[in-house]
C-alpha cells in the first residue's frame, strides 16, 4: 500500500499562505510590515501584581494591596548573611504584627494597609558571609518592592 503525502505537504502550503497574508502592509511600495496596533495601557492604573507575601524572590516587583489588607515580608537570612531591617518610604501602609517567630538574619514584617498610597521598601544583605581571619567580599544583595494601595 502507498503512502499518501498529499494531506501534509496541503496542510503546510495552506499554513504557509496563511502566515504570508498576516501583518501585511496595504502600501506595497514601502516594502515594511506594520505591526498590528496593540492595545496602550491606562496611564491612570499602575501595573501590578495582587501579592499579600512577599519574599526575596519578588525584588523588583510592583504589588498591589487594597486598604484593610495586609502584606508579609518574609526574607529569609542566615546568622552570617543578615538581612537589614526593612525600610519604608511613601505613604498607604502602616506597621503592624506580624505574628511570625523568625529566625536571626531573617526580615519578617507586616503592614496593613491604611490608605490609598505607594509605598517603596527595601533592605540589604551581604552576598558572602562574614568570619573573622577569612576571605569575604564587599558585596550586597539588595531587596526592593512597591506596594500600591487602592481604597
Amino acid at each position: 500500500m502507498r503512502r499518501s503525502i498529499l494531506g501534509p505537504s496541503l496542510a503546510v502550503a495552506t499554513l504557509a499562505l496563511a502566515l504570508a497574508g498576516c501583518g501585511t502592509n496595504s502600501d506595497t511600495g514601502s516594502g515594511s510590515v506594520s505591526p498590528s496596533p496593540s492595545p496602550t495601557p491606562s496611564r491612570s492604573r499602575t501595573a501590578c501584581t495582587p501579592k499579600e507575601t512577599l519574599a526575596a524572590t519578588d525584588t523588583n516587583g510592583t504589588f498591589c494591596l487594597t486598604t484593610g489588607n495586609t502584606v508579609r515580608i518574609l526574607l529569609d537570612g542566615t546568622t552570617t548573611r543578615p538581612w537589614a531591617p526593612v525600610k519604608t518610604v511613601g505613604s498607604g501602609l502602616k506597621a503592624t504584627n506580624s505574628g511570625i517567630l523568625i529566625r536571626p538574619g531573617d526580615a519578617s514584617n507586616a503592614y496593613e494597609a491604611v490608605s490609598a498610597g505607594t509605598v517603596k521598601l527595601t533592605s540589604s544583605r551581604p552576598l558572602c558571609a562574614t568570619a573573622p581571619h577569612k576571605i569575604s567580599c564587599k558585596g550586597i544583595q539588595e531587596w526592593s518592592v512597591t506596594v500600591v494601595v487602592s481604597k
